[in-house]
Order: C-alpha cells, then sequence, then structure tokens
C-alpha cells in the first residue's frame, strides 16, 4: 500500500492528571509515513511503570496520557517503505517507538540506551505530536520498532513478554547468563518475576524466589516450576544460602535493602536491578568488594532481543499467567496492582470492549 499521509481519529483511555483516573479520549494519531504502519490493537498488557507514569511519580508526565506498552495488534495498513510487514500481520509495541540512529547504542543494535529514545507514550514524536500507547484502538510506529508475533503464540499471552519477558530476557543474555546450570535467584514474584522463573527455568536454571513472605510459596513451587522458595526474614536459611546464586534478578519496584541479598551471591555473582525505584539505595562497599560481586542494572531489551526472546518463548512452550480483562476495568487493575493484587499479569482485551463517551 502506499504512504499513509492522513491523519486518523482513534478512541483511547487517558489519564489526564496525577490522580492517574483513566478517562476517554479521542485524539488525533500522528501524520503517517512511508516506513511506518498502522496497527489496529488487539490486547495490551498492564505494567508496573503504567502506574508511576499515570501518576506522575517520576514528576515528568504529560498529560493527557494514553498509557499502554504491551501492546498486540494487527496490521491494518502500511506505508510503501516498509518491507517487513504486511496487511493482515499480528505484530507487537513494547516501551520504545522511536531512537536517533547515530550514536554508539543505536549503531550496536541496544537503542533501548539511546539517549534520545522515543516512548511508547508520554514522549515527543520527530513531528511535535505526543505519542500515545495501547489503551488505545489503534496505533502508529515505525516498522524498525514492530515485531511479529511468533506463529501460533496468542495475542494476550505475546502481550506481556514485550515488556516483562524481553526485561528478564536482556541481562541473562548480555551477561552470559543463559547457560544452563546456572543457580539464579528472582527476588519478587509480580509480573517481571513469574516471567524471570519461567525464562531462568526454561535455560536450565537452578531457580530461587526470594519474597517477603510465604504467601507465594505453593505458587512458585507448584505452578511456576521454582526449585527453591526462599523468605528473606527467615535468617537461618538466608545463611544457609550465603554464596549460592550466580544472579539475582531483583524486580522489586520500591524501596529495599540490598545488603542481604548481595550476601547470597556467588564470588563474581550479578544484583541485577530493573524496579524503577525513585529514592537511592544502599549498601555497604566490602560485601561487593571481597566477591567481586556486580550490582547493575537493565533496562527492557533491544528490538533483536525481543525477536530473539518471541522465539525461544515459542520454541520453550513459554506462556505468560494473566488475568485478561476489559477496557472499562482498567481503573481498578490499576488499583489491584498497586497493591500486587493479580496473578501476574493483566492483559486488557482493547478489540473486545467497547469504548464509550
Amino acid at each position: 500500500m502506499g504512504s499513509l499521509d492522513v491523519e486518523r481519529k482513534t478512541r483511547g483511555l487517558a489519564a489526564t492528571d496525577p490522580s492517574g483516573i483513566l478517562s476517554p479520549y479521542t485524539y488525533t494519531l500522528r501524520s503517517t509515513g512511508p516506513e511506518d504502519v498502522f496497527v489496529k490493537v488487539i490486547c495490551c498488557g498492564i505494567c508496573h511503570t503504567d502506574i508511576h507514569q499515570v501518576k506522575n511519580h517520576l514528576g515528568m508526565s504529560n498529560y493527557p496520557m494514553v498509557p499502554g506498552h504491551e501492546v498486540v495488534g494487527e496490521v491494518v495498513e502500511v506505508g510503501s517503505g516498509v518491507t517487513k510487514f504486511t496487511a493482515g500481520d499480528i505484530v507487537g509495541v513494547g516501551c520504545i517507538v522511536g531512537c536517533c540512529g547515530n550514536c554508539q547504542p543505536c549503531k550496536s543494535e541496544i537503542e533501548q540506551y539511546c539517549n534520545k529514545k522515543i516512548w511508547s507514550y508520554n514522549d515527543v514524536y520527530t513531528d511535535g505530536k505526543p505519542t500515545q500507547g495501547g489503551f488505545a484502538d489503534a496505533m502508529v510506529v515505525n516498522q524498525n520498532f514492530v515485531v511479529k508475533i511468533p506463529e501460533g503464540m496468542a495475542a494476550e499471552q505475546a502481550a506481556p513478554l514485550l515488556c516483562a519477558g524481553v526485561t528478564v530476557y536482556s541481562p541473562l543474555n548480555h551477561f552470559g547468563l543463559k547457560k544452563s546450570g546456572l543457580r539464579g535467584g528472582i527476588l519478587g514474584l509480580g509480573g517481571v518475576g513469574h516471567m524471570g522463573v519461567k525464562i531462568a527455568k526454561a535455560m536450565g536454571h537452578h531457580v530461587t524466589v526470594i519474597s517477603s513472605s510465604m504467601k507465594k510459596k505453593e505458587e512458585a513451587l507448584d505452578h511456576l516450576g521454582a526449585d527453591d522458595y526462599l523468605v528473606s526474614s527467615d535468617s537461618t536459611r538466608m545463611q544457609e544460602l550465603v554464596d549460592s546464586l550466580d544472579y539475582i534478578i531483583d524486580t522489586i519496584p520500591v524501596f529495599h535493602p540490598l545488603v542481604p541479598y548481595l550476601s547470597l551471591l556467588k564470588v563474581d555473582g550479578k544484583l541485577i536491578l530493573m524496579g524503577v525505584i525513585n529514592t537511592p539505595l544502599e549498601f555497604i562497599t566490602p560485601l561487593v568488594m571481597l566477591g567481586r560481586k556486580s550490582i547493575t542494572g537493565s533496562f527492557v531489551g533491544s528490538m533483536k532481543e525481543t525477536e530473539e526472546m518471541l522465539e525461544f518463548c515459542k520454541e520453550k512452550g513459554i506462556t505468560s499467567t494473566i488475568e485478561v480483562v476489559k477496557m472499562d476495568y482498567i481503573n481498578t487493575a490499576l488499583e489491584r496492582l498497586e497493591k500486587n493484587d493479580v496473578r501476574y499479569r493483566f492483559v486488557v482485551d482493547v478489540a473486545g470492549s467497547k469504548l464509550d463517551h
């Protein structure tokens, strides 16, 4: 098809102030060009970051804001220069919809670290129009930031993989932690944490879930397939597992001490931070120095890693544990997510919802 040079209106649910309450919103999609695809949204996952953004927890929110960055949809039209997709393809859109293309991260195919990356929502596109996310009927996205969903993978299963899945896959890939036989810890059993257990197990790792209470023990061991369950307040068991883990994926999105977890790492072990926390964390240096341990971070994943991760999940039969809701339930879902009351990811059935205005 030719270049999509007409603007279209679409409908979504937007936050209009830091209360974070979403309400119906009609807006114009940015003008589209030869490299763009027009995507009709099928479904979209809800991430903890959506709460931070709609409630302006990070002090950078612009309203009105349509959140949602775990988007699965169907390609309706493609621009004249699009070579990767055709109408009818089922595709995914994650956290990022643009980058500069010239910096070192972009040239190294790790565009998620580009300082000029453009977020799927709460950002401004190159044409000066605000970007809006997947809690809406449609999106227009550059083909370089769209991935094909593997054939046979259900849309609602694929959605959480576009953020939670690749967020775990990327550091395991980058830090050379994909080989079997490693011992890993997953700290926090939410949307990202539950994918961490599934992906690490599929890589052949011995996986210990670390939590603050016994509440999720049965779920972790019997349903997600973890090998061990450790309650962080159990000093006896914490002592037993000192120097036992090759890595810990720390998904906790609120302030917490790092010292107890650093002690669990082997020499050269890595504590990989993934929770968005806007208060300083603390640790004592000898715990790091005397084991040559690393405290590091990782942010989502590249488009290349997203494609690899989707194929890996298809090959290994990895699915997300989800609760599907309609658009009219989003505000309740956000409230429940803030209280950790979800197993383990909400996915919004956008195409099957009616947006009343």
